[in-house]
């Protein structure tokens, strides 16, 4: 086949599926993202070379554990009591949980960041690979799907509005990376990355997240401004954040020697190489929910 038609195919796919279970309900949704942490888990594993039944297995109970306590407690805990008769109550103050995660999460971000100029490192200590499993792989998606709440109920504008801030920054940071990038982004970690290409990326996402804000979202009118200024914010926080996630994991390809994270996406490699940005800008912008919740 020939290989435009099969990433064209591949791509198509993808899209479909997400948007469908992004849309369908909030039970898909979360099914999805459990799914694709699962392949995320075992491609990263392939990457650091390290057994995946173990982190695989520890992830998905995490995932499934805060899913179910901040989106289901009751209906979890009466299910609990009644299949093994007891009296325990899964009712926890997801707050600070969130907080505790998100801590943590930072946290590993930071070193993921400072990662990327220990030129010297061609290996991943063990430590530093479970590290990474919970703050880079783990926690994320659980945050993909905790940004999607907003303030209050489930509203999917917000995840496929993310999806389009990630798509436009990437394509248009392509775009004009090709067209008119002279001077290197981070050359020892992806040559084709340019500044210009960079800066045009952010752009084009604050013009997507004005356009979002205004066509898609259609706040109230008494919130029609401060929706804008917050969506050309996320649109800024994806246009930074989602490039460093990109180079974060063309650093651990690099020192892994291999072009994709995987191969389940023809023409396009793994659910990782899909999904480098959006892992790595999610916990960011919860940060942000919280930051304007606080001070609202």
């Amino acid at each position: 086949m020939n290989e435009t038609l099969k990433r064209s195919l591949s791509g198509a796919v993808y899209i479909t599926l997400l948007l469908a279970s992004i849309l369908y309900s909030t039970e898909s949704f979360f099914i999805l993202f459990g799914v694709f942490l699962i392949i995320a888990l075992y491609e990263f594993c392939n990457l650091v070379q390290m057994k995946a039944a173990l982190p695989i297995v520890l992830g998905t109970l995490l995932y499934s554990f805060v899913t179910l306590v901040s989106h289901y407690a009751t209906e979890t805990t009466a299910f609990i009591n009644r299949a093994f008769q007891t009296q325990i109550n899964l009712e926890i103050n997801i707050q600070k949980l969130d907080l505790a995660l998100l801590a943590v999460t930072i946290v590993v971000s930071i070193k993921c960041i400072l990662f990327l100029f220990y030129d010297s490192v061609q290996k991943v200590s063990t430590s530093s690979k479970y590290l990474y499993l919970l703050g880079y792989i783990t926690l994320p998606f659980i945050f993909i799907t905790k940004i999607s709440f907003g303030i209050n109920d489930y509203n999917p504008k917000i995840i496929i509005g993310l999806f389009i801030l990630i798509w436009t920054n990437d394509t248009f940071a392509y775009i004009v990376g090709k067209s008119m990038g002279k001077h290197k982004l981070f050359e020892r970690i992806s040559p084709k990355k340019t500044i210009e290409g960079f800066l045009g990326g952010i752009v084009f996402a604050v013009f997507a997240g004005y356009l979002i804000s205004k066509l898609y979202i259609e706040p109230k009118p008494e919130f029609s401004q401060k929706s804008i200024l917050i969506w050309t914010f996320i649109a800024l926080i994806v246009g930074i954040m989602g490039t460093i996630g990109d180079l974060i994991e063309s650093k651990f390809k690099r020192i892994a020697e291999v072009k994709d994270s995987g191969s389940i996406m023809p023409g396009h490699g793994g659910i990782l190489d899909r999904l480098d940005s959006v892992i790595f800008v999610a916990p960011i912008i919860f940060l942000f929910y919280q930051i304007l919740n606080y001070v609202s």
